[in-house]
């Protein structure tokens, strides 16, 4: 039996870590993409079984392809789970939000994505089994106030998730969304951690996203909202979203008192 070689990018934040236990325990070869080596390791320690690791800056664009070319040296890889990702909350008029702020954000959160996919695809066979899933979030469904970009770069993810599973719906290659909803992690900020007690939202710990990920990966699905009731927000906005726009104004003023700073790291 072949073990299935699997990259995560952003292997190291609170959800990649945990989607690489889970992988792991299934058998999984790792291949963990992160920016810190230190960290890396760390997370090589704890996993069962031998696996390899990637150090590589993804906000920049020629890092994209060398990642894909170092993995693929590595040997061939069946499973790429673009991860990584930054989170940004702020008023939009914040000083905070600029052409910097906005290009990285984009970058890592939209564009990596892209072009990490591309050669991915690129280096596949005819008759290559290969599996993409772009963890996003349910804010790739749902126009969040005090997340503008945030939404914009995941709302992108969840439409070019949509457009390449449907183009490469006769083929032998699989291209899934799968969207959490807030989880327990660090790419939250304080402002991020305390709203969402304010607002009384429901988080997730990062091992049952982990969980979620894994039921997606092992389904026939195309896509995954976590969460409820972001799943049904989800549904209703793309329908009636006049509904969705009633929900946050009655929030709104409280969300703004909270939207004042902060970027998270990658996951």
């Amino acid at each position: 039996m072949m073990t299935t070689l699997a990259l995560i990018t952003g292997a190291t934040g609170g959800i990649g870590s945990a989607i690489a236990h889970k992988l792991a325990g299934q058998g999984y070869s790792l291949i963990l993409h992160g920016r810190s080596q230190t960290k890396l390791n760390k997370l090589l320690q704890e996993l069962c079984g031998s696996h390899h690791s990637i150090s590589a800056d993804i906000s920049k664009p020629l890092m994209c392809e060398k990642l894909i070319d170092d993995a693929f040296k590595i040997g061939t890889v069946s499973l790429l789970v673009n991860n990584a990702g930054v989170s940004h909350f702020a008023n939009f008029t914040s000083s905070d939000i600029d052409e910097k702020q906005t290009t990285h954000i984009m970058q890592i959160n939209l564009i990596a994505p892209i072009l990490l996919t591309k050669a991915f695809i690129s280096r596949t066979k005819p008759n290559f089994q290969g599996t993409i899933v772009n963890v996003g979030s349910a804010l790739g469904s749902i126009g969040f106030p005090g997340f503008s970009l945030y939404c914009a770069s995941k709302f992108g993810l969840k439409g070019l998730s949509e457009a390449l599973s449907r183009e490469y719906a006769d083929s032998h290659i699989r291209v899934v969304y799968f969207g959490p909803r807030t989880t327990n992690t660090s790419i939250n900020s304080q402002q991020v951690t305390d709203m969402n007690k304010a607002l009384n939202s429901k988080v997730d710990s990062a091992e049952f996203v982990a969980s979620q990920f894994m039921q997606l990966l092992n389904s026939n699905k195309r896509r995954k909202i976590v969460g409820w009731p972001e799943k049904l927000f989800a549904r209703i906005n793309g329908v009636l979203p006049e509904l969705v726009d009633k929900a946050f104004k009655q929030k709104i003023k409280k969300i703004k008192q909270f939207a004042n700073i902060v970027t998270g790291d990658i996951k």
